[in-house]
């Protein structure tokens, strides 16, 4: 591995999982720079541009800082860097337990199968299901998570689909969580029970622990 490679990286820092089967947990984030995807709800705009370059072992040095054994590669879009490849592999390498969270734009399948893929299947709500890479529905296996950001009902309506036309709940876990401050949670919650759908309700922890659009948490 090139731990020379360098890494464009809007900011690493510890705080409490916010989301998927680990939320409460306390990870260290590497947040990279740039996406190629607008979705109509984004959190991160900030992560588009800018950031600063590091090398793999850079990145490394500073995750080891925190002394945390949980470690997640965000963005943006993570995989947009060819580099990011090369960082969750040295993370796993290191012992690091490794969540991905990917858009799901982008081919999944050269990731360490030691790390934890959080896979975003794209809600017509998002305005960006076209860039979805459906193959990558095929590659999650049971270590992995598939979430769902659900805007209105139309959105839940199209994932309960997505959810049958995959099978999704027999290869892994599934999230369905509602796009803050659109979707009243309990409704979503109510809609879940109601259908009986084997899935996970979630919500952004971070966001009701600290200001929304507050960053570094």
């Amino acid at each position: 591995m090139k731990q020379s490679s360098i890494l464009r990286v809007t900011e690493i820092f510890h705080s409490i999982q916010g989301e998927s089967s680990y939320a409460g947990q306390p990870f260290v984030f590497v947040r990279l720079t740039g996406c190629a995807l607008r979705c109509v709800w984004c959190d991160s705009e900030y992560t588009f541009s800018g950031g600063t370059e590091m090398t793999v072992e850079e990145v490394l040095t500073r995750v080891r800082g925190y002394h945390c054994p949980f470690v997640e590669v965000t963005g943006g879009e993570p995989l947009h860097q060819q580099e990011a490849f090369l960082l969750i592999e040295a993370l796993c390498a290191e012992g690091y337990e490794v969540l991905i969270e990917t858009s799901g734009a982008i081919d999944i399948a050269p990731v360490d199968k030691r790390a934890h893929v959080i896979l975003d299947v794209k809600c017509p709500g998002s305005g960006m299901t076209e860039r979805m890479y459906w193959d990558n529905l095929q590659h999650v296996s049971e270590k992995d998570e598939v979430k769902f950001v659900i805007k209105d009902r139309a959105d839940y309506e199209w994932a309960r689909a997505i959810l049958s036309k995959y099978d999704l709940e027999k290869r892994c876990t599934v999230l369905f969580g509602p796009v803050f401050g659109e979707l009243e949670p309990r409704r979503l919650a109510e809609w879940i029970l109601a259908d009986r759908l084997p899935v996970r309700f979630q919500l952004q922890l971070h966001k009701y622990v600290w200001d929304p659009d507050m960053r570094g948490v």
